[in-house]
Formats: C-alpha cells, sequence, structure tokens
C-alpha cells in the first residue's frame, strides 16, 4: 500500500503534514488589510461622530472580552490539529470557572489560576478517554462533557461555597485580583492622542492604547500563549507529530509516531487551556464564580478557530472580533452599533466589487444587495434597538464564519476514529 502524499518524516521539523489548499495570505497582505478596515473605521467614524467605537477604553474592554474566547479557541486548536473534536470546550470551561474561584478564594488568585487550569485539563482527559481509547462519537462525547460539568458544578457549589462570606449556592466568595499594569508614559500619551479625533492615527492610538492600559496579568500571558502555540505546533518535531495524527494518524505511525500519546497530549493541553478561560472569567473578568458566566464562550471559541482556518493567528483575529462586538453592549452600544452599519454596507460593497472582479456575479450581486439594504438601514434611523445590539457579537460571528467558509480546511482527519495497527 503506498502511503498518502501527505506522509511526511516526523523526525525532520522542517517538513509539513498536507499543506491546506488554496491561496494564504501573506503577512504584508494581511498587514494592509487591517489597515484598510481600520481606515474605513476611522472615516466611518469620521463621519457619524460615533467616537467611541475606537477609544481606548472600548478597545481595552474589547481585549478583555477576547481572552476568554481566544483561549477556549486555542483549545480547540491543539485537540483538533491532533484529530480529535472538541465540542466539550464549554464544558471545560465551566470546571474552569468553578476550580478557579474555589482555590482562588481560599488559597490566592495564582493558585486559583493553577487549580482552575487543572479543572479544565481534567475534563480534557476525559474527552480523551472517551474519543481516543473508547472510540465514542467526538460529538457525543463533547455534549456529554458539557452536560456532566455542568451538572457537577451545580452540585459541588453550594457544598463549597454556602456558609462563606459572599457565597451562595451559585455565587462563590470574592477572589483578590491577581493585578493589572499598565505602561506608565505610553498609555497616557496614546490616550491622549487617541482624544484627539484625527483621522487613522488617533484610531490606532486607541487600539495601541488599550493594549497597554489596564492589562491584566493573565491576559499577558494569554495573548503570548498564541505566538507559543504557532511555535510549538509548526516549528517543533513534536508539533510536526501532533498534526501528523490530525492529517494522517496511519501514515504517522508507520513512521513509529504513538498516536495514542499525541491525542492524549492535545486533548488535555485543549482542557487545560479552555480551563484557563474559564479561570479568567471567574478571577479577571469577575472577581468570583458565577452560575452560568461562560455563556456559550466554549462554542465561540470553537466558532473563532473556524474562521482562523485551525490556525493560532486567524484565530486571534476571530476572538478579537468577537471581543470587539461585545464590548458594545458595555460601552454606548446603540450609537456605536449604527455606526457599524455604515461601516458593514460600506464592507459589502466593497465585497461585491471584489467578487464582480473575480466574475463571481451572483455572490457580487446579493451582497451588493444586502450592503445597500444595510445603509438603507443607517440612513433611516438613528439608533438600533437594544436587542440588536446585545445580538450583534453572534450575527457578526455567523457572518463572518458564512463569508469565509470557502476558503476553510479543517485536519485530514479530524473526528474520523482511528485504532492503533489498522493499516497493518
Amino acid at each position: 500500500m503506498t502511503a498518502p502524499t501527505s506522509a511526511v518524516d516526523v523526525n525532520q521539523p522542517t517538513l509539513q503534514p498536507a499543506a491546506p489548499t488554496g491561496r494564504r495570505l501573506s503577512l504584508p497582505v494581511l498587514m494592509l488589510v487591517i489597515a484598510g478596515a481600520l481606515a474605513l473605521t476611522s472615516i466611518v467614524r469620521l463621519i457619524t461622530g460615533a467616537n467611541g467605537i475606537t477609544n481606548v477604553s472600548q478597545m481595552s474592554t474589547a481585549l478583555e472580552l477576547a481572552v476568554p474566547i481566544g483561549l477556549a479557541g486555542l483549545g480547540g486548536l491543539w485537540a483538533e490539529r491532533s484529530g480529535v473534536i472538541n465540542i466539550g470546550l464549554e464544558g471545560m470551561m465551566i470546571l474552569g470557572t468553578w476550580f478557579g474561584a474555589w482555590a482562588g478564594f481560599q488559597w490566592g488568585p495564582w493558585t486559583g489560576v493553577l487549580v482552575g487550569l487543572a479543572g479544565g485539563a481534567i475534563g480534557g482527559l476525559l474527552h480523551a478517554i472517551v474519543t481516543v481509547t473508547f472510540k465514542v462519537n467526538h460529538i457525543v462525547s463533547g455534549v456529554a462533557i458539557n452536560i456532566l460539568a455542568l451538572g457537577a458544578t451545580r452540585y459541588l457549589a453550594p457544598l463549597a461555597f454556602v456558609g462563606h462570606q459572599g457565597g451562595s449556592a451559585k455565587q462563590s466568595p470574592a477572589v483578590e485580583s491577581l493585578g493589572e499594569f499598565t505602561v506608565p508614559g505610553l498609555s497616557g500619551w496614546l490616550r491622549d492622542l487617541n482624544n484627539q479625533g484625527w483621522f487613522f492615527i488617533s484610531d490606532i492610538a486607541g487600539l495601541l492604547g488599550g493594549l497597554v492600559t489596564n492589562v491584566s496579568w493573565l491576559t499577558l500571558i494569554a495573548v503570548a500563549l498564541v505566538p507559543a502555540t504557532w511555535w510549538v505546533l509548526w516549528r517543533t518535531a513534536f508539533g510536526l507529530r501532533l498534526r501528523s495524527c490530525g492529517e494522517n494518524p496511519i501514515a504517522a505511525e508507520s513512521l513509529g509516531v504513538n498516536v495514542y500519546k499525541y491525542k492524549y497530549i492535545a486533548v488535555v493541553i485543549s482542557g487545560a487551556l479552555a480551563g484557563l478561560g474559564g479561570v479568567f472569567l471567574s478571577i479577571v473578568a469577575n472577581p468570583f464564580y458565577l452560575e452560568g458566566q461562560v455563556s456559550g464562550r466554549g462554542f465561540i471559541g470553537l466558532a473563532a478557530m473556524i474562521f482562523g482556518n485551525w490556525m493560532p493567528g486567524g484565530l486571534a483575529i476571530g476572538a478579537g472580533l468577537f471581543g470587539y462586538t461585545d464590548s458594545l453592549n458595555l460601552r454606548g452600544g446603540s450609537a456605536n452599533v449604527h455606526a457599524l452599519l455604515l461601516l458593514g454596507a460600506l464592507l459589502l460593497v466593497i465585497g461585491a466589487i471584489w467578487l464582480a472582479i473575480r466574475k463571481k456575479y451572483t455572490g457580487a450581486g446579493i451582497t451588493l444587495v444586502v450592503g445597500l439594504l444595510m445603509f438603507t438601514w443607517y440612513s433611516v434611523t438613528n439608533e438600533v434597538p437594544n436587542q440588536v445590539v446585545a445580538a450583534t457579537p453572534y450575527v457578526v460571528t455567523l457572518v463572518v464564519l458564512a463569508l469565509s467558509a470557502q476558503r476553510l480546511r479543517m485536519p485530514k482527519a479530524n473526528g474520523l476514529p482511528y485504532r492503533k495497527g489498522q493499516g497493518k
């Protein structure tokens, strides 16, 4: 039997399994696209007067909201690059919130971080046992993990929190802060520059200011995990072997890779990262555990991972996009979302022109019609209902996934059952 072309020598870390098909944006082109989007946003800000869409506070809040989603997405990336679908990210985040707060209020916030991370890893280990060893359908296992985590934390919360000051059957006592930092001088300078309201420059200042103002130490760790994940998975022999398990486990086994071991490692790391996202919610975003505080972020993290085409950088952009739109709920929601209607209309018109240039006339026509309808909505209204503001992050997630669907390529063996020695 001839090995598939995706098979590689796993002892050579410079080789890569089954490169994704289709054209990929180079870094300079990607930076140019981001700069263009920011310039267009600046134009919309000047036209509408909605200065809140790029101010420092808005960007700082967006970063805080993006972190747990990004950590969940990173967890999904690790699991799915090894060939295991992880729908259980939501449950692993729930475990992280509970264990983090439980240990945090008793022994300090950093202990809470470690214990919450371990709680998520336990969820990952359970998922690995069920899917890798017992070959249970990955979706079924993930849903079961979500239900188990929700039930377990709901049962344990009254036992652990009732009787302590500030604790109840649905809420933990307060956890001390991990601390945060602001870059002295630079933060104030960027805020002043942002307040000037200049085209493009003030918007860049607002974006950068949000990254250096009142930033939690756990946020810094989470941001660092994005390039660290890329380096481990794409620049080490370990990462190459792990990814080969998600592309062609039979070929990987023929080259001496212990596929079971790498799948277990990946899924446990996946759970730990999701648990760390839960810790962020119960120690940084809120200084306590609260039942229901994950609120679907595990699933949104999975969507961010898919939008990012199973790559850390794309995942981070997807998490940032959702975090930004979600932050509109907290700061000037109605006015800012109304301004974004104009931004969306302009982006759709540009997209229609691009599709027409590529001779995709049907798609171009539909996109243009939707863009004109959105512009009409902006023109005939002065604000949007609060229900629309609340739904904006989820609508944006669905639209982005729909528009990016044609270029997506998941690992070839993702979700497929594998038995040791099946290629012999």
